[in-house]
């Protein structure tokens, strides 16, 4: 096996951890859930790292670690609002929202051009406030007993962290969008030489 590929292999390993820890999740299984959420975590650290560390970038890789995070992220909250920890209104909005940015994505690809997609802050926070509100979800049920209003509060943190980041980044694709076009029109032709 090519050492390169290593890290695709964790985080192949990891999108497949995500088919039981939805079944341990939604059975009310949260002591093992917690566990094979950890190891999915760590192994989001150990390739993240081994690229950085050895230079193991690969294009598969670029496509899959993000698309295996997503995976994982969205099938937890299935589980966890199924289970009845989380509204349904706050699983469509988070669905929603990725899908609309996947939806501007591809139409971005498609009108405009190639398309770099970098985290904003704004997504890194809503992702960290979107695991925590799991986890608190989990542990206020199955585990410590939180007082609700913990968990009543992070569902507000994700609501507005959620709208936010899709209306920063349809603003940011929409302003290189609109600039691209403008350009593209602003940019005589050039003559033709007698």
């Amino acid at each position: 096996m090519n050492l390169r590929q290593l890290p695709n292999l964790i985080t192949l390993s990891r999108l497949l951890m995500t088919i039981p820890i939805i079944w341990l999740l939604y059975r009310g299984d949260y002591w093992a859930g917690l566990v094979l959420l950890t190891i999915a975590g760590l192994s989001d650290v150990l390739d993240g790292f081994l690229v950085r560390r050895y230079g193991w970038a690969t294009e598969l890789g670029a496509w899959l670690d993000p698309a295996a995070d997503k995976v994982l992220m969205l099938g937890i909250y299935l589980a966890v609002t199924l289970g009845g920890l989380l509204p349904i209104w706050l699983l469509v909005l988070v669905v929603g929202r990725d899908a609309w940015l996947s939806l501007g994505s591809l139409a971005y690809r498609r009108w405009v051009g190639p398309l770099q997609v970098e985290a904003l802050v704004i997504s890194k926070i809503n992702t960290f406030f979107q695991i925590l509100l799991v986890l608190a979800a989990i542990l206020k049920v199955g585990i410590l007993n939180l007082d609700p209003v913990w968990v009543q509060l992070l569902i507000v943190i994700v609501s507005f962290t959620t709208v936010t980041s899709g209306v920063v980044y349809t603003l940011v694709w929409g302003r290189r969008a609109w600039r691209h076009f403008h350009h593209t029109r602003s940019v005589p032709e050039a003559s033709p030489r007698a």
